[in-house]
């Protein structure tokens, strides 16, 4: 493409002599560029990409955009921008032919639930009879074809290379995470979206938000960002529901369990074979389990029904349907008499919820065994938090390693450690090694217990110190339970 097409729209001043390049790729990792690249040098959170222009050039680019100008060589064209993050998005949606407009692109942003309700809205429009793109932080699809996913939210340019294989498959209809540090990052600029959910926001990745304010303040920017031919849906019950659509101009609409809303469902029963809600006014059953997701399943059909899919056909779907791999995942040793489950919960809020559900499907005086840790560079303030709720609502508890990153294991169990009430310190273990920890908990089980084991969900490994070791949770309570 010929640059003034891939710098329509954008106000930027140049230095150097402009010439008309031909461009091949955009990139803003200098290790990826080649002769015909355009290199976009932004601000990261850990690096700055004006340190590496030169690199940039030196692997053959001409043509740089950048916030400011750092050893200028000759014959290259510099193309200066007030914010090149923004900038970024908007070159990647002109080169790739603004490739979200061709489909309808439904975003999913909150705290928990992001995965499961994406999740299901693929399969219910897959089999709605539509051809459907997904992307998730378990898994990007394109139909039945899976491409590993490695962030909640790609990168903008990886993202609209996503979107227009979605093109290229027919695609009518994509479901999105939209993560708040995707929000920050500007990685969904220049990206059309058709309609946005919000399922709920608790505290999280206050080591990146710094204050629980931002983090509304970044997942509201999503709203505020819609054009006014898109839809906005929130969860009502949520007391910043509301706070979500002050500004945006979308169509506006609510959903809930407890409050009056556009669409409204209630919980009839709740056990381990699913849900029995009155959805919509309707008798429905849902083959997923607990409170969070009757509203995980309320987002789904007040999605659909929005996009003006059948009300039936959606219900009848909808009962089949199961939850994502690592989202209250349970198995059953029929022979011990013990049930384990493996949930992605890694907030408090997620954790209580989980628990919560637990605690009312128990039916007398079975225990439930916790095994909880807390990843290693992130939000600090959560892990006493992690650990009190683990003891409010089960019998024996286990604080082990999640995935520890650059932190010593230690150091986080410890600052879990002081949430433990006094009460509990008699019914808590600590075993650092998660794998000890999980076939500790199972041997601990009796007879009707109940075995969580939290944190990682679907995750297929353990990261220490830089290095993703294979780990999986559902394996290894598998084997424990054997």
């Amino acid at each position: 493409m010929e640059l003034n097409e891939i710098l329509h729209g954008i106000v930027y001043k140049v230095d150097g002599a402009f010439e008309n390049h031909k461009i091949t790729n955009i990139q803003f990792d200098s290790r990826k560029v080649e002769e015909g690249t355009l290199f976009v040098a932004i601000r990261g959170n850990q690096t700055d990409g004006h340190f590496f222009i030169n690199k940039a050039i030196e692997k053959g680019a001409k043509v740089i955009v950048c916030e400011k100008v750092q050893n200028k060589q000759e014959k290259v064209l510099y193309i200066i921008v007030e914010d090149s993050s923004e900038v970024l998005g908007m070159v990647a949606n002109n080169f790739y032919g603004a490739p979200s407009k061709k489909l309808k692109l439904i975003g999913v942003t909150g705290t928990n639930g992001k995965t499961t309700t994406v999740t299901l809205l693929f399969d219910l429009f897959s089999r709605l009879g539509y051809m459907v793109g997904l992307i998730s932080t378990v898994e990007n699809k394109i139909g039945d074809t899976v491409i590993p996913s490695t962030h909640t939210t790609p990168d903008v340019v990886t993202l609209n290379q996503l979107l227009v294989q979605m093109n290229e498959s027919g695609c009518e209809y994509a479901f999105m995470e939209v993560s708040s540090h995707a929000l920050s990052q500007k990685r969904i600029q220049g990206i059309c979206f058709e309609g946005a959910v919000f399922t709920n926001i608790s505290h999280d990745h206050l080591d990146y938000h710094k204050t629980f304010k931002n983090y509304i303040n970044v997942k509201k920017s999503f709203f505020d960002y819609l054009p006014k031919t898109a839809f906005a849906l929130t969860n009502i019950d949520d007391k910043r529901g509301m706070v979500m659509l002050q500004n945006t101009k979308a169509k506006k609409s609510t959903f809930g369990l407890k409050t009056m809303a556009d669409f409204k469902a209630r919980v009839v029963e709740n056990n381990l074979t699913g849900l029995v809600m009155e959805l919509d006014g309707e008798d429905f059953f849902a083959r997923l389990v607990g409170g969070f997701n009757a509203y995980n399943l309320l987002a789904v059909y007040a999605t659909a029904r929005i996009l003006n899919a059948d009300k039936m056909e959606v219900m009848a779907i909808m009962s089949n349907l199961k939850a994502p791999e690592g989202r209250f995942d349970y198995i059953q040793n029929k022979k011990l008499g013990v049930i384990g489950i493996i949930d992605y919960a890694h907030t408090p809020d997620a954790l209580e919820k989980v628990l919560q559900t637990i605690d009312k499907l128990r039916t007398g005086n079975e225990q439930i065994i916790t095994v909880v840790g807390c990843g290693g560079d992130r939000d600090k303030l959560k892990r006493p938090d992690m650990a009190k709720i683990a003891c409010n609502y089960s019998q024996q508890i286990i604080l082990t390693s999640d995935n520890p990153r650059n932190e010593a294991p230690k150091a986080i169990l410890d600052q879990m450690e002081s949430g433990i009430p006094p009460y509990a310190l008699n019914r808590t273990l600590i075993i650092e090694d998660r794998k000890q920890a999980i076939r500790a908990a199972c041997r601990l089980a009796r007879f009707g217990d109940i075995v969580l084991v939290a944190g990682k969900g679907h995750e297929k490994y353990q990261e220490i110190m830089g290095v993703k070791h294979p780990f999986d949770d559902k394996a290894e309570l598998i084997n424990g339970l054997q």
